[in-house]
């Protein structure tokens, strides 16, 4: 019986395929963005040139298995922003999910369909991705939890790529408890050297290359540093801020911890932005610049626009956007280890109105990405955690963990974060 799809978060709500009805996830249900591979559903990356030219799959993504064989039931393809090049969930094609907590205003992206479903409680979790920011946003802004992994700790084989040195498969709940019962399933197995370090693989647009990162994914004891960076919470909008503080207060006291203020970004976090959007960019045109070339796709305006930058940035000299990640890569993994975390406000503010005009549309991405670059540039796990906001539009406050400490950042989470 297909959902019923009252806040349009569905491309296809009739998309259903029953689990093995036993395993730590029996009983429950979860959608996924439409980028996943399920056997026999042609996805349309939000675009229908994409739905197009493309072929059914032949055999369901690992994630999605893992979860169907965990006992889940799979309901539903959720709507995402064009090609996933996106924030604001606003699709020019298939049209807009409704945000839940305001009808008035944008759900988010480009996991917008993901978010909204489980907001609306139309299933229990949702498979999203996440490069820039795609997971964390649209659940900051629909008022749900979400998490974007380390990179390389979940396997993306069978999902259709963005940028591959920054996508990671992500997932959204209604509740910490939720969202590390999923965790425990989706990060079995992550791949780990013999010193127990996370290996990070993916292509590299810096020049890094391969190398072994410190980090483990096994859990293990909570988190025993808190650090605040005041550049990160000077992007908070003035009528959340008090509202931000107080979840961060909520959180201080849930973990018997004392925030230090630490500044992380001396170079300024626009210059760590414009990094990351260069480094994106050209992996973005050099995954996608060949189907666009060749069958020329109808974009709406905004993804238009973005994609003819990306195509400007084709063989373009990166060293200097290589180095500077590489950098702060470093310094963050050294001041996180194994037990620290960074707190932040996951964007800085609510939902923005739909139907905004381009210029403000622009400004709205670019505050979030200022905020969203951090964890991608590092590759670093991050959790967003519902914070009531102004006139009851939600909020959103992060915690980045270290390195391959997805599972000890999803589990601290779980036991400290009360609601």
């Amino acid at each position: 019986m297909a959902l019923h799809n009252q806040h349009g978060a569905f491309r296809l709500p009739e998309l259903e395929v029953t689990g093995s009805g036993q395993g730590p996830l029996k009983g429950l249900s979860f959608a996924v963005k439409d980028v996943f591979a399920v056997a026999g559903h042609r996805s349309s990356a939000g675009n229908p040139d994409w739905l197009r030219t493309h072929e059914p799959a032949a055999d369901h993504a690992p994630v999605v298995r893992r979860l169907l064989e965990a006992g889940a039931d799979l309901r539903g393809a959720a709507h995402t922003d064009e090609l996933m090049y996106s924030l604001g969930g606003e699709n020019y094609h298939y049209g807009t999910p409704v945000n839940p907590h305001g009808k008035d205003r944008v759900p988010g992206g480009s996991s917008s369909g993901s978010a909204v479903a489980v907001a609306a409680g139309s299933v229990d979790f949702a498979l999203g991705t996440d490069t820039g920011g795609s997971v964390r946003v649209p659940s900051s802004y629909c008022g749900v939890f979400g998490f974007r992994p380390t990179h390389g700790a979940v396997p993306l084989e069978g999902v259709i790529p963005l940028a591959p040195g920054f996508d990671t498969v992500g997932w959204i709940a209604g509740s910490a408890e939720l969202l590390l019962k999923v965790g425990r399933v989706l990060l079995a197995g992550a791949d780990s050297g013999k010193d127990g370090s996370v290996l990070e693989a993916g292509a590299d647009s810096g020049g890094a290359g391969r190398v072994l990162k410190a980090g483990t994914n096994s859990g293990g004891p909570g988190l025993a540093r808190m650090f605040v960076p005041p550049e990160c919470w000077a992007l908070a909008e003035p009528d959340g801020a008090a509202f931000l503080k107080r979840g961060l207060e909520q959180l201080q006291a849930g973990a018997s911890l004392q925030a230090a203020e630490a500044a992380i970004a001396p170079e300024g976090l626009k210059a760590w932005m414009d990094a990351f959007r260069e480094l994106q960019g050209a992996e973005i045109w050099a995954a996608h610049g060949g189907w666009i070339g060749r069958e020329r796709p109808a974009f709406g305006p905004d993804i238009a626009a973005r994609f003819a930058w990306a195509a400007g940035l084709a063989g373009a000299d990166l060293r200097r956007a290589g180095g500077l990640r590489r950098r702060l890569a470093e310094r963050l993994r050294r001041l996180l280890g194994n037990d620290g975390c960074l707190v932040i406000p996951t964007v800085p503010g609510p939902a923005p109105l739909r139907g905004a005009p381009p210029d403000q549309l622009e400004r709205d991405r670019s505050g979030a990405m200022r905020l969203c670059c951090i964890a991608g540039l590092a590759g670093l796990p991050q959790v967003t955690l519902p914070v009531p906001g102004p006139g009851g539009l939600p909020l959103g406050l992060s915690v980045i963990g270290g390195h391959g400490q997805d599972l000890r950042l999803l589990s601290w989470i779980q036991e400290v974060w009360k609601q």
